[in-house]
């Protein structure tokens, strides 16, 4: 048997990729977050297969649930919103696989900063404005945050940053930020990305901590902030320009 740690994107049903979708189908055992992970992608899984929500299960428990489908060999598809690389708490299920020699694959997914940027209509990185996203969150009722991760420091880039797990304290975010990227820079809030129930705030670090409290978003959402968000006047890219020597240089080699 396998354990399938498998994306399944940011909210709507059909954004999980054709790879998990067929995993999926066929493993009679499916291990999602029920807070998190869409009902309808359950309908997908074959008739019979064990479905456990473990929305409240902790590690020791969620671990018990792999060592028993490994004893009955069942596959198991063990959903995880967005994309697993990312946010998602993979990593110390991995370690607990190990332990037990149980093997694993991971099926990458939709990330909801994608989805997001997707909703905003906009490309997140842009030729001399920005070119370089920092995913990260803030620490609070949360793991730390390791020395040289803090909003301050990162924010001394001026690089474009993607805030996850940090939509209830916006206001704290705006007051480290607004130091380093001025309250006129473009910021945006995505909550529920690609659900039937999206919801998009646009403004900038001087107005988007109000907009966030009264919308009442206070999770499932990213905040993303940077200058690439309202950019207009910046040059094509290198990559479709009609200056660009195409003699010997691959198709799409570059931006």
């Amino acid at each position: 048997m396998t354990v399938y740690f498998i994306g399944a994107g940011p909210g709507a049903a059909d954004l999980i990729t054709v790879r998990g979708a067929r995993i999926l189908a066929r493993c009679g055992v499916c291990l999602y977050a029920g807070s998190l992970v869409p009902r309808d992608l359950l309908d997908e899984c074959p008739p019979g297969a064990r479905l456990v929500d473990t929305a409240r299960l902790d590690l020791d428990e969620i671990t018990a649930e792999f060592v028993r489908a490994h004893e009955e060999g069942h596959d198991v598809a063990r959903l995880h919103s967005g994309d697993p690389s990312v946010f998602s708490a993979v990593a110390e299920q991995m370690r607990r696989l190990d332990a037990h020699g149980i093997p694993y694959e991971i099926v990458p997914g939709v990330p909801a900063f994608a989805a997001a940027a997707a909703a905003l209509g906009r490309e997140l990185t842009v030729p001399t404005v920005g070119q370089t996203v920092i995913l990260t969150r803030i620490a609070q009722q949360a793991t730390p945050m390791p020395p040289g991760e803090d909003l301050a420091t990162l924010g001394r880039s001026g690089a474009l940053l993607v805030l996850h797990l940090a939509a209830r304290y916006a206001d704290r975010v705006v007051a480290e930020l607004l130091p380093h990227y001025g309250a006129d820079c473009p910021a945006a809030v995505v909550a529920m990305a690609s659900r039937p129930d999206e919801l998009v705030l646009r403004g900038t670090l001087a107005d988007i901590a109000d907009r966030v409290r009264e919308a009442g978003v206070v999770r499932t959402a990213v905040i993303i902030v940077g200058r690439t968000l309202a950019a207009e006047q910046f040059p094509d890219s290198h990559l479709y320009s009609t200056t660009r020597d195409r003699t010997h240089a691959p198709c799409d080699a570059g931006a």
